[in-house]
């Protein structure tokens, strides 16, 4: 065991502080690295402040968490000292049911282990995250990062890159695809770059006008702004992909009503209270309303290695740990474009 820096929320009420915790002596297969960076995603705060009913104490949250590899256990293959590597939201799963096998971690069928608010999967020893100094991970769910990527700039890949990329993937946006990107923060900007790197034409749909012109330097060809009707008449029936990313409560059947003959809506935003669909919003045009969660490993690191061909990272300001607290209280003021990175060479 070691004992290391971190800063934790010890209630549900309290803010975060500096205390230590234990990481786990490295196993045969497990990879330790000295944190660097780890990016601040809005679940941090709805889990530090059991805004989801489900938190446990005390919690160290981060799971966007990049650094340097310091050790390596005897049977390691993919790592050595030195290289730079990541842990996101999974640090393991059963990988033997079906989802397992398909590399879909995530959706593990008897519940994946969790970079923190979690335990490892023998279900009893609590998971901590990346506010600290160092994690050590089975080198399974450890992701190599490219030395031409900014290093803080990559961490919140491992989350709002990854969340994005998923589901542009798997409804394979591509060239000649007309994607609508629904708000414009954390996620939104990672999915107006992604988008366009793969070659889809995409409109940025926004309440807000005067986010129209980081849109643009994102990679959004057109921008339509959603708190004027006439939006939703000019656009409606052209898109075949919309990626919803508001959190905040909204109309899907407006968006439903963007769509093209069989497009699809993916939601990756949650709202705070359930949200109505029409049938008809469906059914008139065959369209696709789903969800998406994260990614498994390996479609991680596939997104990894696309933001390093394409030269992608978050646009980020980088902060120091001690203002952790302050920083939560800005995200919840939309006072961050578009992503808080904590500096943890200051704890």
């Amino acid at each position: 065991m070691r004992t290391v820096k971190a800063y934790a929320a010890a209630s549900a009420a309290s803010p975060l502080a500096p205390t230590t915790i234990e990481r786990r002596a490295v196993g045969p297969h497990d990879v330790e690295i000295e944190l660097a960076y780890c990016g601040i995603c809005h679940s941090d705060i709805h889990m530090a402040r059991d805004e989801w009913g489900n938190s446990m104490y005390p919690m160290v949250p981060g799971h966007e968490m990049v650094g340097r590899v310091t050790k390596v256990g005897a049977h390691v293959k993919k790592f050595k000292v030195g290289d730079l590597a990541g842990v996101g939201c999974l640090v393991d799963s059963c990988r033997t049911c079906s989802s397992c096998e398909r590399h879909l971690e995530q959706f593990c069928e008897k519940g994946a282990a969790f970079s923190y608010n979690s335990t490892e999967m023998d279900r009893v020893t609590p998971t901590y995250g990346g506010y600290s100094g160092s994690v050590v991970a089975d080198e399974a769910f450890t992701l190599k990062i490219s030395p031409k990527l900014d290093l803080a700039a990559a961490a919140p890949l491992l989350c709002a890159g990854i969340t994005t990329y998923s589901p542009l993937r798997h409804w394979k946006v591509g060239k000649g695809t007309k994607v609508g990107v629904v708000g414009l923060g954390g996620l939104g900007h990672m999915a107006v770059k992604i988008a366009a790197a793969m070659g889809a034409e995409v409109t940025m749909l926004s309440t807000s006008r005067s986010k129209e012109p980081d849109a643009r330097k994102l990679g959004a060809r057109s921008f339509g702004l959603t708190s004027d009707p006439e939006t939703f008449k000019r656009l409606a029936g052209q898109f075949d992909f919309i990626l919803d990313t508001i959190s905040a409560p909204h109309d899907y059947n407006a968006y439903l009503g963007l769509l093209r003959l069989e497009g699809a809506m993916v939601v990756v935003g949650v709202p705070p209270a359930p949200t109505p669909v029409a049938a008809m919003s469906l059914i008139f045009g065959r369209k696709i309303l789903a969800g998406s969660l994260i990614g498994g490993i390996q479609e991680t690191q596939e997104m990894l290695d696309f933001c390093a061909e394409h030269g992608i990272v978050s646009e980020i300001e980088l902060l120091p740990v001690a203002k952790v607290n302050e920083a939560y209280e800005r995200m919840l003021k939309n006072d961050v474009r578009y992503r808080f990175v904590l500096d943890l060479k200051t704890l």
